[in-house]
């Protein structure tokens, strides 16, 4: 059974049955039937369709973003938030996907050639329950621009709004069994990635998820995007304005508590602003309200599940018993729910839990460095390469340094985050190729050669 529960009271909310496999089989069906009408439209009419979507997602923006509260305990402002990214991301790609995928003439002499932009086909997407609409919309919006079809396989703890998903478009106008939810146990993914009416594959999640799936797409030659985890670095140097570092830092790392692969997540700092910079930054976190997620005062949410708690409360204890000091939180509060407290780790060093493994929740590691080139260095050394934060004053130096940091994104001064204007995705184990932008709309089509030489 796929199972919804409320992470704040641990209350059950709903309870569906897997689809059969014949269900399933009737709705690859219907999706390779739509998809191959739906290609055969210019771009200029498909977009429309990421306007439409864009006003039913405003319009029920409260009921979506209840749904995400109720089923993975995010705080309802962010909640709202998230159905608005999810708009304006339509809307870009509505009136910039044409542009972006438009045939592109090449000089050849008397002949004709050009380089264009077929879709792939249908695209199943496997997406985390973290962002429940944001994760897929960000990939739905450009590959329905580029022609394709999708089918969503979501975390089995969101159901209703992997549901309210399918539903958001359809109300907007998409053809019949173009964009499909499908309800199913995770050890059926298998064999719909090898399916061949399943043209390519997209994956948000853990690194350990990304590479099983890796290999069973690689094994039906199969394209595939992986966004994975991340550790990311919050970089501070000494000639950093360190209160506006501080204050983004609690943003950066409590968002969503703690809950995503660009979470910052280590946070390096040099010495001689270390006890500055880690006053700051606690006074901030322990002034988060946490609390019921329904609450529009709520800043820190329940985690989405008890496991994911109980896997961070040992990473916090593995960490302290090795040496680091507890200077917030790290107790696992009373009462129902999955609720962890904002929590800081001071003086930590690799080879301890929270500075080499991902701490997916509201658990801080300050690592204290004694110049730029250890920050660097110890930036660097994790399996990951999201994104990576870092904060000077010196901008030509800035602009030297983002070049060396290992990462799929530097946010200079700023907070990483995801822009649809702007590639999204990593390197080493969080993955690889890029989601939004220009080039996570050319990701899932064909980039064919066309020349044409004089008729006959």
């Amino acid at each position: 059974m796929i199972v919804s529960i409320d992470p704040a009271t641990g209350t059950e909310l709903a309870r569906r049955a897997p689809q059969s496999p014949e269900e399933v089989d009737r709705i690859l069906d219907a999706a390779v039937t739509a998809q191959a009408v739906w290609r055969r439209r210019e771009t200029t009419d498909r977009t429309p369709l990421l306007r439409e979507i864009a006003r039913v997602l405003r319009e029920g923006r409260d009921t979506y973003a209840a749904l995400i509260t109720a089923e993975m305990g995010k705080p309802i402002t962010e909640a709202r938030a998230e159905i608005e990214k999810c708009a304006l991301t339509c809307e870009y790609y509505a009136e910039h996907a044409p542009e972006q995928l438009a045939d592109r003439p090449v000089a050849s002499g008397a002949t004709e050639s050009a380089v264009v932009h077929d879709p792939l086909g249908v695209v199943l997407a496997v997406m985390p329950w973290n962002y429940p609409f944001w994760q897929f919309f960000r990939f739905a919006a450009p590959a329905l621009a580029a022609g394709n079809g999708t089918l969503l396989k979501h975390a089995n703890n969101v159901p209703q709004c992997a549901i309210a998903v399918e539903e958001v478009v359809r109300r907007a106008g998409a053809p019949e069994g173009l964009c499909r939810t499908l309800l199913i146990e995770v050890d059926q993914v298998a064999g719909l990635i090898a399916d061949p009416r399943v043209a390519a594959v997209t994956l948000t999640g853990s690194t350990e998820v990304g590479a099983i799936v890796a290999a069973q797409a690689a094994s039906a030659l199969k394209k595939q995007v992986l966004e994975l985890g991340g550790s990311d670095p919050f970089i501070v140097l000494a000639d950093a304005d360190i209160a506006a570092a501080a204050t983004t830092a609690v943003k950066a790392r409590y968002t969503n508590a703690g809950q995503s692969c660009v979470n910052a997540k280590r946070f390096i700092v040099e010495d001689s602003v270390a006890d500055a910079f880690v006053a700051a930054f606690t006074a901030a976190a322990a002034s988060l309200r946490t609390g019921d997620p329904a609450d529009p005062d709520t800043e820190i949410g329940p985690l989405a599940r008890a496991g994911l708690r109980d896997t961070l409360h040992d990473q916090v204890r593995r960490t302290v018993d090795a040496g680091a000091t507890l200077v917030l939180g790290g107790e696992i509060p009373g009462g129902p729910g999955c609720a962890y407290p904002p929590t800081v780790l001071d003086h930590v060093r690799p080879g301890m839990a929270a500075f080499d493994e991902e701490t997916f929740g509201p658990v801080a590691a300050i690592t204290r460095v004694a110049d730029a080139d250890e920050a660097i260095a110890l930036a660097n050394r994790t399996e990951y390469g999201l994104g990576a934060a870092l904060w000077t004053g010196d901008l030509d130096r800035a602009r030297h340094l983002t070049r060396v940091i290992d990462a799929g994104a530097v946010f200079v001064n700023g907070m990483v985050a995801s822009d649809p204007r702007l590639p999204f995705g990593g390197i080493k184990k969080s993955g690889y190729g890029r989601e939004l932008g220009a080039e996570g709309i050319r990701e899932f089509v064909n980039t064919k050669t066309v020349w044409i030489g004089p008729a006959a």
